[in-house]
């Protein structure tokens, strides 16, 4: 899996970042969905998100993982402050660690275009996902400004193309999903339940 580029690890350590997520992303991306109970987060990065999920709800457990692990040091220094409610480990996103069923939220938040199988990843994202838990995430969609900055960096990404959100969501055993496009084409975010064993 391709790990971050130096602009993106940058930009994802930096100060702007996380007044940009506490601010504006995160009521985004969560669409009214408060997290309770234990959630898992994929490819988390600094862990400024899972940091700012787990400050405004006091009583979440997080585990959050990257595929980075100098990442994943950096993430655990950020989240030692909440002591036992958050756990970071090294993970694949498209082969976790976790029993099938762990979690009650699974968060997934630009993520998903580093994996070339980002598929894969959903898939799994489902699997650790327990019935009557909630999948939400926000990723880059396959634009112009999008494939001119990977581009620029030369990364190996495959971001999501228009119109291949809904028919993947839809073959997973996921119900009441919601995908819309934002800022300008730039971006996608999704909701979807996981279905009840009937």
């Amino acid at each position: 899996m391709p790990t971050m580029s130096r602009v993106e690890s940058a930009f994802c350590r930096s100060a702007p970042w996380r007044q940009f997520t506490r601010r504006l992303v995160l009521p985004w991306v969560l669409q009214g969905v408060r997290p309770s109970g234990h959630a898992l987060e994929i490819g988390a990065g600094s862990g400024a998100m899972a940091a700012e999920i787990l400050s405004a709800n006091p009583d979440l457990r997080m585990t959050v993982t990257d595929y980075d692990e100098a990442i994943v040091a950096d993430a655990g220094r950020r989240l030692e402050r909440f002591d036992n409610r958050a756990t970071v480990r090294q993970a694949d996103a498209v082969a976790l660690p976790f029993n099938d069923g762990s979690f009650d939220v699974v968060l997934t938040f630009i993520m998903l275009h580093h994996k070339l199988r980002w598929e894969a990843a959903l898939a799994e994202a489902t699997r650790v996902l327990r019935p009557g838990g909630r999948l939400v995430g926000y990723d880059l969609v396959a634009s112009w400004p999008m494939r001119m900055l990977q581009r620029v960096e030369g990364s190996e990404h495959r971001m999501i193309g228009w119109g291949e959100l809904n028919p993947v969501l839809d073959g997973l055993p996921l119900s009441d999903f919601r995908v819309r496009v934002g800022l300008g084409g730039v971006v996608v975010r999704f909701n979807a339940r996981r279905e009840r064993v009937r």
